[in-house]
């Protein structure tokens, strides 16, 4: 479905359009009617010039020719004619018709005839003709006529300049079109960026700030925004509920375990299956909580800093077992991501990350073309390419020698597919082991 720009400018440039083309069609015809106006005109003028002429020379009728002192008159097929007959048949001509005549109305006793007719060599001429009695009792049918191609060509000259204007017009129309479409398209923008500021900042939008149209909108939003912010903080608030009811069972079981552990009964099957119990409820709520994050939430988490607190904690732990991790963290980088969910998928792959690794580990955070990568390598034995897919499954695990559930991977692919970022296993190019590299698109890193 088209937006609403796209139809307010479709439909600007659609309406512009029409009037043009309605106003250009009606501008053509007045023209064209004003310019035939005018040509007759002039041919009018020029007939009561032949007539006042021919008054002083209707017994010397041969002299009309030098009374006539249009020089167009003088020149063959210039396109200017004139032409007399009298009663007698006798037809004088000015010098432009060489040696030839154009035809005169049939019905030629009504007054001044304007008509269109054929010239020398069948040109299209327009003419006038009357027939005038003189003082000296003589008949004259006097006619004077030009080439219809002075017409056309006024009527072109008219219309290139009137088509030149009306493009001006357009594109000025268009220019109006698309700021009124700014204008008033301008209160949705601002609602939009304002509905992300007021859910960040927990606060209201306030109706009086728009327009009357949108005011109603703006007050269903703010219901809307309630909604969610009570179904985001009772989901977490659930989430929380839920594994803290559940920690004091498995606590209370893990007592009773040791306890029968020290007196050497074996528990290491109910041990391993409490440990899968307990990620598994892990790995469940963050998925919860992250559902209910990902799609309302617009938080934005200052990731660089997140991953200097990490690499603190990590760093310490590393040096009690005689390993080292290289952080390379650039500024300023940020995500539209809750903290909690983002830095534990982090967490649970420098765990896995200090877990298998032999001596070294590399922590990268930095911008690129699409958005923020994350790559977490290390020096250990990696994993098999085909391998990889049963490593991120729930509960995957590839080795029992080493302690831990196998749900680490797992529930950081979870979090960060709730946000639509990315989790890929390669190797490491650099130190051999494993590489964890993440991808946040460039629509959710700041």
């Amino acid at each position: 479905m088209l937006s609403l720009r796209h139809r307010a400018l479709l439909g600007g440039i659609a309406s512009g359009a029409m009037s043009v083309a309605v106003g250009t069609l009606a501008l053509y015809s007045y023209i064209d009617a004003k310019a035939l106006e005018r040509f007759d005109s002039t041919l009018q003028d020029r007939h009561t010039q032949l007539v006042v002429g021919l008054s002083v020379a209707t017994q010397t009728p041969d002299k009309l020719r030098d009374l006539m002192f249009d020089p167009a008159y003088g020149t063959p097929y210039s396109g200017r004619y004139w032409q007399v007959t009298n009663s007698n048949g006798d037809i004088y001509t000015s010098a432009s018709l060489f040696d030839e005549t154009f035809t005169e109305p049939a019905d030629s006793h009504s007054g001044m005839t304007v008509w269109n007719t054929t010239g020398p060599e069948n040109e299209a001429i327009r003419s006038v003709y009357q027939q005038i009695t003189y003082e000296d009792g003589t008949e004259w049918g006097i006619s004077v006529a030009e080439s219809r191609a002075e017409l056309n060509k006024d009527r072109n000259e008219t219309r290139r300049s009137l088509l030149l204007a009306f493009a001006l017009v357009g594109v000025i129309g268009m220019a109006g079109s698309i700021l009124s479409m700014s204008a008033v398209l301008g209160p949705l923008r601002k609602l939009r960026a304002d509905v992300a500021q007021r859910w960040d900042e927990d606060d209201e939008l306030k109706p009086e700030e728009y327009p009357d149209e949108v005011s109603p909108l703006v007050g269903d939003i703010n219901v809307l925004l309630h909604r969610n912010r009570d179904i985001v903080s009772g989901a977490r608030r659930q989430a929380a509920d839920l594994a803290h009811a559940l920690k004091t069972p498995t606590a209370i079981l893990r007592n009773e375990l040791t306890a029968l552990s020290e007196d050497d009964v074996a528990i290491e099957k109910a041990q391993e299956a409490l440990d899968r119990i307990d990620a598994q409820l892990g790995r469940s709520l963050a998925r919860m909580r992250a559902a209910n994050s990902a799609e309302l939430t617009h938080s934005r988490t200052d990731l660089s800093n997140s991953v200097n607190r990490l690499s603190r904690l990590f760093v310490s732990m590393a040096e009690r077992d005689g390993k080292a991790i290289e952080i390379r963290n650039e500024d300023d980088l940020s995500v539209r991501m809750d903290a909690q969910d983002i830095e534990e998928a982090i967490g649970n792959l420098l765990d896995n990350a200090l877990k298998w690794s032999k001596k070294t580990i590399h922590l990268t955070a930095r911008k690129v073309k699409d958005g923020i990568e994350l790559l977490i390598e290390d020096d250990g034995p990696g994993i098999p390419e085909n391998s990889k897919r049963e490593a991120l499954r729930s509960g995957g695990r590839l080795d029992t020698s080493t302690p831990g559930t196998g749900l680490g991977l797992a529930i950081s692919v979870d979090l960060l597919k709730a946000y639509g970022a990315n989790l890929m296993l390669g190797k490491s190019s650099v130190l051999g082991g494993l590489a964890v590299r993440i991808t946040i698109p460039a629509q959710i890193a700041r």
